[in-house]
């Protein structure tokens, strides 16, 4: 199956060095094996592997290699300025294209500078776009709620054997990566904290609850969450503001990239839709360099939208998420009344007809999901 950024990975390649960052088997080394199989004499090299580690190091892959793929690159030492060596003297026409896991994304914007040599892409878990051509999108969409949307629970079509895998990928990233990340040696906290956040997905996070809870200071729970960030476990929805420095400061909500993580089943319809948000923002900055935020909106009174996006600092579209509401929710109104010329959709999963009420579209969720760019 060729993964949603494929063909522009291929077409950027001819250009300049290609990153892919993502989480841990979302299916990188897969695509760059997929890719490596278009090219004449292609050379994979894993850095993790100590034959191919040998040849980095001395740099003795073929000469004939028309594409290069170099993966956990950034365990090197010096890994970028090794690169922008190998870069700036590769034989020509050939093609160099990196993957690694989310730290080569973190690591990537301190240390020796490679502005100029590289596209970055990030690679999500399946949405119901890139599995629109495969299922239908309402079979797509209660698979990604059900299953979530990294390839091999997704593939398996089993509950059980999604959450075999579930179990030991958690175990396997609290127990490694993210004590390598970040040096912690309160993995039991840790593992709590995790638990904590698959019962608070979707809801304004409070810091300071969560370290009263866990008996430990606010800071240091902002700090354990921006490493789940970085190693793209979860990711961060704000609340819009104008002014993005008060946006930041206001409670964010938490979602998980895999939806199957999410401890209740009211709030994984929710999960998923922000899931294929993301992944739709994040194609798009990739790809064009379109910086559409995905946010939610708030005011004081506790109205609420479930999602934003906003364009130049404006909101484009309101997103309210139901699992059977078709009754547009007066919450779409309220806005749509106070903010020139924005879209307001309600997204419903179990939607016996299409309505347009008033102004709001109320449309099925895995019809409408199928339309975004990735």
């Amino acid at each position: 199956m060729n993964r949603f950024i494929q063909e522009r990975v291929k077409a950027d390649l001819g250009r300049k060095m290609v990153f892919i960052t993502g989480p841990r088997q979302v299916g990188k080394t897969c695509m760059a094996k997929n890719i490596a199989a278009l090219y004449k004499s292609p050379q994979y090299l894993n850095y993790d592997n100590l034959q191919d580690q040998r040849i980095i190091h001395e740099q003795s892959w073929s000469l004939k290699a028309d594409l290069l793929v170099l993966d956990e690159i950034h365990k090197m030492k010096d890994w970028k300025k090794f690169l922008k060596g190998v870069y700036d003297g590769r034989q020509e026409q050939q093609a160099i294209l990196v993957t690694g896991s989310a730290r080569l994304d973190t690591f990537r914007q301190s240390g020796e500078s490679l502005a100029g040599r590289y596209f970055h892409y990030r690679l999500h878990p399946f949405s119901v776009k890139e599995l629109a051509g495969i299922l239908r999108p309402e079979e797509a969409l209660e698979r990604l709620i059900r299953l979530g949307g990294f390839p091999e629970p997704f593939l398996s079509g089993s509950e059980v054997e999604a959450e075999r895998w579930r179990r030991q990928y958690y175990t396997d990233l609290i127990r490694e990566d993210i004590l390598e990340f970040g040096r912690l040696h309160e993995i039991r906290v840790m593992r709590f904290l995790l638990e904590m956040l698959r019962e608070r997905v979707g809801s304004p996070l409070s810091y300071a609850s969560l370290a009263g809870d866990l008996k430990a200071a606010p800071n240091t729970i902002r700090r354990y969450i921006e490493i789940l960030e970085s190693l793209y476990i979860v990711f961060m929805v704000y609340p819009f503001h104008r002014n993005i420095a008060r946006a930041i400061q206001k409670e964010p909500k938490l979602y998980f990239y895999d939806t199957g993580l999410v401890a209740t089943d009211a709030t994984r319809l929710e999960n998923a839709v922000a899931v294929c948000l993301k992944k739709h923002v994040d194609f798009l900055s990739d790809t064009g360099g379109i910086e559409t935020e995905l946010c939610y909106l708030r005011t004081k009174e506790k109205k609420e939208i479930d999602f934003v996006l906003a364009e130049n600092n404006k909101p484009r579209t309101l997103i309210e998420v139901k699992t059977t509401e078709s009754t547009p929710a007066p919450v779409l109104s309220y806005f749509q009344k106070r903010i020139d010329g924005v879209q307001a959709i309600q997204l419903v999963q179990h939607l016996r007809q299409p309505q347009n009420a008033a102004g709001i579209q109320v449309v099925g969720a895995a019809e409408w999901l199928s339309e975004l760019s990735a």
